[in-house]
């Protein structure tokens, strides 16, 4: 029995060993953020937060897009990859949304993958039209939409992401029946509002803000409860007539396979962190209507829960029924 007890002993602390030495030789090899979704504000932001941490640690930082299934194809592959700190996940508010639009994941949102940093947050949405549509307000929006033969139609990047989930909110609220059309990812949503295949859509800061400012766009409302400081002639969804609607813009995190070592979760934590610490990074963000924020561990493992049942909600509320 001492003989076992000894072994067992002895392999956990090879183990251990093992694990420490992995953890203080990283990184040795180039490190891979997967970004589960086409082009867009995830993608933009894992490029320039992995270009800056490159620099930082002296290795090559790759991102990696792998769309599909409104983030769970490249969610997935993070949660089946070594839990060694090579292979992680930059996503967004989606990823809080599936557990409801989904009747079954292919892992497990909590036990499957560990938060390693909130990096940035969107404080709101844009409720945006194609210039082509002759409304200048949200309450224009909504008669127009009323309208017997008006066959209004709203895009977002795929169905149960949360620009999804803003339109059917709309509907809901207002009482209106527009259309949903789904992309396969923003940048190609984007381009069909912008080309007049799509009407109305809510649109993050990051990819509409150019857009907006050539005038191919016209921004109606905000969906939170103060102006945008880049859009200060934009009404507030409650200054635009409707009070009731309310939806921040969501979050974009980082996620590593659970069970990876905790020196180079920390490593992670602290290389990410210290680039949203910098001017440079800083700036570039604020010009994408992102806001630096850098929460991690058990506060961040709390957000996390919140957000799944928060959105789990209002998805009830918007009448999305899982597939």
């Amino acid at each position: 029995m001492s003989r076992l007890l000894n072994g067992c002993a002895l392999g956990i602390a090879t183990m251990l060993c093992a694990a420490a030495c992995i953890a203080q030789g990283y990184p040795v090899r180039p490190i891979r953020i997967i970004v589960p979704f086409a082009p867009g504000a995830p993608d933009t932001l894992a490029r320039i937060l992995g270009q800056q941490l490159g620099t930082q640690m002296g290795q090559s930082v790759i991102v990696e897009n792998r769309p599909g299934a409104n983030g769970l194809i490249g969610a997935d592959l993070v949660a089946k990859a070594p839990a060694d700190g090579y292979t992680i996940l930059l996503t967004s508010t989606s990823y809080a949304i599936n557990p409801s639009t989904y009747k079954k994941l292919p892992f497990d949102p909590v036990k499957d993958l560990a938060p390693v940093i909130n990096t940035c947050g969107i404080e709101a949405l844009i409720l945006a039209v194609n210039p082509a549509v002759p409304v200048h307000t949200l309450e224009g929006l909504m008669a127009l939409a009323k309208r017997p033969g008006s066959n209004l139609s709203f895009g977002s990047p795929g169905v149960g992401n949360s620009l999804h989930l803003a339109g059917e909110m709309l509907n809901a609220i207002a009482g209106l029946q527009m259309v949903h059309v789904p992309y396969k990812g923003a940048g190609p949503a984007i381009a069909a509002l912008v080309g007049g295949e799509i009407q109305v859509m809510f649109v993050t800061p990051p990819l509409s803000l150019p857009h907006i400012r050539a005038g191919k766009l016209r921004p109606l409302a905000y969906t939170t409860t103060t102006r945008a400081s880049f859009l200060p002639d934009v009404p507030t969804m409650a200054e635009a007539g409707l009070p009731a609607y309310q939806l921040d813009g969501g979050w974009f995190i980082v996620f590593a396979p659970s069970g990876m070592p905790a020196e180079i979760m920390h490593r992670l934590q602290k290389e990410f962190a210290t680039a949203l610490t910098l001017p440079a990074i800083r700036e570039r963000l604020a010009t994408l209507g992102l806001h630096p924020i850098g929460t991690t561990g058990d506060e961040l493992k709390r957000f996390v829960d919140a957000q799944i049942k928060k959105y789990a909600e209002l998805v009830k509320l918007a009448g999305i029924q899982p597939e």
